[in-house]
């Protein structure tokens, strides 16, 4: 390179995922014919709803709709996301001034990251955690202090623990309720002890809930009392409705919040392509059958991955939610385990470290593959197992 990136950079690396797709891919150039199965990442493989495609398909074929589009997405979207808050979750946003469309809710991580965060502030991040939250904020120059969630604690937090850190600088904080990759679920106690954490220290505390319609029953930290004082929400499209690669998702809550954020928005895109937004609509205006369907597959997939967590020897929460299963491993570091079942096996397990040193000794099997898939997962691990 002519010259060298900025110092910021050397704070992070590539994400995990990406380096190790590539690895996966070069595995599968030697092995033609019986490709890795890749339990990792969580992308939905399901199409998304006949109704949300035909809003697409029916946009795109229009010559007026290919322009630069709001950097605040259309009304309809922006209605019909307060409307699908109202529905299921109980919480009443005002369409102009509470709702952010964002292309994607970890597009939101970032956002909210570079707008708040000076060199030198400090960030609460969960430990195991969405490996985001610590990239964003070491991006921003900004200090990441780690909070503990721990099995023993059913992946909640430690308010004592909490309470007796240094929270001095402190101007963040990230939760994520229903939990990845732990699959601890929204409990509304919870959610009232951060709110009044947050609320007595003055700290901005985001709850990133994009897992809330699977295998979960949704709930949102803004239906809390005084959660609108100190709370943002994220939340997504790509779990609930199958459009992950659409990249839809939305920032909820305080006005003045999303009033800043969209400062930093409006120079870095020039809004989310019409179609996009039409289909998102679509989408949002499902009935209850859509999420019955989605969970009744999901609720398959899921009993099959605890067989292979099972055979593996794994312990494991069976009554958890969302789109993994989390398990600890039996001896030994999950890192290991995994690389044993992806070079020996030819099956791809995520290894908790990833998302902190907490999860050093977990698994997680993602969901995002089909019956016949999981089956075949399954079988081999049984048989490397037993070698």
């Amino acid at each position: 390179m002519i010259i060298k990136p900025a110092e910021r950079t050397l704070s992070v690396k590539e994400y995990y995922f990406s380096i190790k797709n590539k690895e996966i891919a070069k595995l599968n150039a030697s092995r033609p014919g019986d490709p890795i199965i890749n339990l990792g990442i969580g992308s939905p493989d399901g199409a998304p709803s006949p109704e949300a495609v035909e809003a697409m398909v029916e946009c795109a074929r229009k010559a007026s709709t290919h322009g630069y589009q709001s950097y605040i997405g259309m009304p309809e979207l922006r209605h019909a996301m307060a409307g699908w808050y109202d529905r299921w979750y109980g919480v009443e946003l005002d369409p102009a001034s509470e709702i952010q469309p964002l292309t994607g809710s970890k597009e939101g991580i970032l956002l909210l990251s570079l707008t708040f965060l000076n060199k030198g502030d400090k960030v609460l991040v969960p430990n195991p955690g969405y490996p985001t939250y610590t990239s964003a904020t070491k991006m921003c120059e900004a200090e990441v202090v780690n909070y503990d969630l721990l099995e023993a604690n059913g992946w909640y937090p430690d308010f004592e623990q909490l309470e007796a850190m240094d929270l001095s600088g402190v101007k963040l904080m990230w939760a994520n309720y229903p939990n990845m990759p732990t699959g601890a679920p929204a409990r509304k106690d919870v959610f009232e002890k951060l709110v009044d954490f947050a609320r007595r220290h003055g700290i901005l505390l985001i709850n990133d809930n994009p897992y809330g319609f699977v295998l979960n029953e949704p709930q949102s930290i803004l239906s809390i009392p005084g959660a609108r004082e100190c709370c943002m929400e994220l939340n997504s499209l790509s779990k609930s409705h199958n459009m992950a690669g659409w990249r839809v998702g939305m920032l909820v809550g305080q006005a003045d919040v999303i009033k800043e954020v969209l400062k930093v928005k409006s120079q870095m895109d020039s809004g989310m392509f019409r179609g996009i937004q039409e289909a998102a609509v679509a989408a949002l205006n499902a009935g209850p059958e859509w999420y019955e369907a989605l969970n009744a597959e999901y609720r398959r997939r899921r009993e099959i991955a605890c067989r292979i967590m099972d055979t593996i020897g794994c312990t494991y929460d069976p009554a958890a939610g969302g789109l993994y299963v989390w398990g600890r491993v039996p001896s030994g570091t999950a890192a290991e385990l995994s690389d044993k079942f992806l070079y020996e096996a030819g099956v791809f397990l995520t290894p908790g470290f990833i998302f902190g040193s907490n999860g050093a000794n977990y698994l997680r099997i993602s969901l995002c593959a089909n019956v016949p898939t999981l089956e075949k997962a399954l079988a081999k691990i049984a048989s490397n197992v037993k070698h």
